[in-house]
């Protein structure tokens, strides 16, 4: 009988020929001085059998109707001295400001990239980056956040509309990630991606760090101090903290193609008085808008909320874009991508020991313990100080927060988590992390000044 020539005979032969790579693979080689070239043929690594009873630890099991985690003993993957769990604006800024101060830290981030809501949310748009002092616009945007900013302004495309006399810039998404890795890496933070920080590790009222959850399992990440810029509050809510759930509007954002090929007629019929809004707002690529969808008030904390909302929002996205398509002159626009981060914009707030209010920051009051400037929307109104006291629990100690999740009155919700005030909030969480460590003292006694000046020498704009 003639032997039967298969597939895999024939790419066998081709690889041993020098074909083989270019046939079955289009991987990309890295990056380098030589020109491309293709990648040889992926084999899998050798088989490892695993012994189960080597690996194996008490599992829930139902009792009587009910679930019951059995008590189990946690591998620690990491000690550090500043633990930041969540890496959007907040968590960046405070990593690399903890780092920078001369902590050892670590950074925890459930997806596999930096930037939050910001990058992955597509909320590209970055609010409230200057306001007035006195009757100078200053931006209040500096320090770790400023310096992102103007790494992005010297990268082809990175960030549109950012210049001395502009306010609220445009970034690109993947060049903020970019930035946003090189200037942990350039720090020194210990970066720990797909982990999703799941429960305090406590000691009596005390935060000493946080369990992770991840493909390895549920492990251990041990600190001296935690700053939770997990933008939902996870973990001081699990810690027992004092805090408020707020319910809010969560919407999903995309971006469309090919939007500069439709002509300025075009746009002005279908847009009317504001064609813009019609094609969303621009980006850094003349060719791609990004399109801003409020959604409903929803719990935030209720998957089965969030399951539908993402159902909701997806089909409204692609019906939108299917009218637009076939209106005369559209046929080349195209939905470019869909967020993969629902654009929720509050659930947790801290109780801290200061509320900060609004109408505290729009007759702006002095603030001896003021940590960071918050800018206004247009820009056209004074800058306001935030206390130190909106990041520290009332109660809770090894923990401070950033972010979204600090503690505000209602009406200030929409000011506090713009992506400005988060990078604000969480460098001078950050900061605030590794002036504790240093002092050897429970964050909520760091001394202010040695703070403030910190702040000053890391760049943050702390008001004339």
């Amino acid at each position: 009988m003639t032997p039967r020539f298969t597939r895999r005979d024939l790419m066998r032969l081709l690889g041993a020929a020098g074909f083989g790579a270019a046939v079955s693979s289009t991987v990309v080689p890295e990056a380098s001085g030589d020109p491309p070239a293709a990648a040889p043929a992926a084999t899998p690594r050798e088989r490892q059998p695993i012994d189960p009873t080597t690996t194996a630890h008490p599992l829930p099991r139902l009792s009587g109707g009910r679930v019951i985690q059995p008590e189990r003993t946690l591998p620690v993957l990491h000690e550090t001295d500043v633990l930041v769990a969540g890496g959007g604006a907040a968590g960046f800024a405070a990593a690399v400001a903890a780092a920078r101060a001369g902590a050892r830290t670590a950074i925890v981030e459930r997806y596999g990239y930096f930037g939050g809501l910001w990058t992955g949310g597509l909320v590209l748009l970055v609010i409230s980056t200057h306001a007035l002092q006195g009757d100078q616009r200053v931006q209040v945007v500096r320090g770790v956040g400023g310096e992102l900013l103007d790494r992005l302004g010297r990268l082809d495309r990175g960030i549109i509309n950012y210049a001395p006399d502009r306010i609220n810039p445009t970034v690109d998404p993947e060049a903020t990630k970019f930035v946003m890795d090189e200037m942990t890496r350039e720090a020194g933070v210990t970066v720990l991606l797909h982990c999703w920080a799941v429960d305090p590790v406590m000691d009596g009222r005390e935060v000493r760090g946080v369990v992770v959850e991840s493909k390895a399992g549920r492990q251990a990440v041990l600190a001296k101090v935690v700053v939770d810029a997990t933008g939902d509050g996870d973990v001081f809510a699990a810690a027992g903290a004092e805090h408020e759930q707020v319910l809010h509007a969560i919407g999903l954002v995309h971006r469309l193609g090919n939007v500069d090929r439709v002509t300025a007629a075009e746009l002005e019929r279908i847009g009317g008085k504001n064609p813009r809004r019609a094609l969303g707002a621009a980006t850094p690529h003349p060719s791609v808008t990004w399109v801003n969808l409020r959604g409903p008030s929803a719990d935030a904390l209720d998957v089965a909320d969030l399951s539908r909302l993402e159902l909701d929002h997806r089909r409204a996205i692609w019906q939108r874009v299917r009218k637009l398509r076939e209106q005369t002159g559209n046929a080349d626009l195209f939905l470019l991508d869909v967020a993969p981060q629902l654009g929720v914009r509050t659930s947790r707030l801290l109780a801290g020991t200061h509320c900060l209010t609004f109408d505290e920051t729009r007759q702006p009051r002095a603030f001896p313990d003021a940590v960071a400037v918050g800018g206004a929307q247009n820009g056209k109104r004074p800058a306001w100080p935030i206390p130190f006291g909106v990041l520290v629990p009332k109660q809770l100690d090894g923990l401070l927060a950033a972010g979204r999740c600090v503690c505000v009155d209602n009406r200030l919700i929409e000011d506090m988590r713009l992506i400005g005030s988060c990078l604000t909030t969480g460098h001078a969480a950050g900061a605030a992390a590794a002036i504790a460590v240093r002092q050897g003292c429970r964050p909520r006694d760091v001394d202010v000044p040695a703070l403030r000046k910190l702040l000053a020498d890391q760049g943050a704009y702390l008001g004339a």
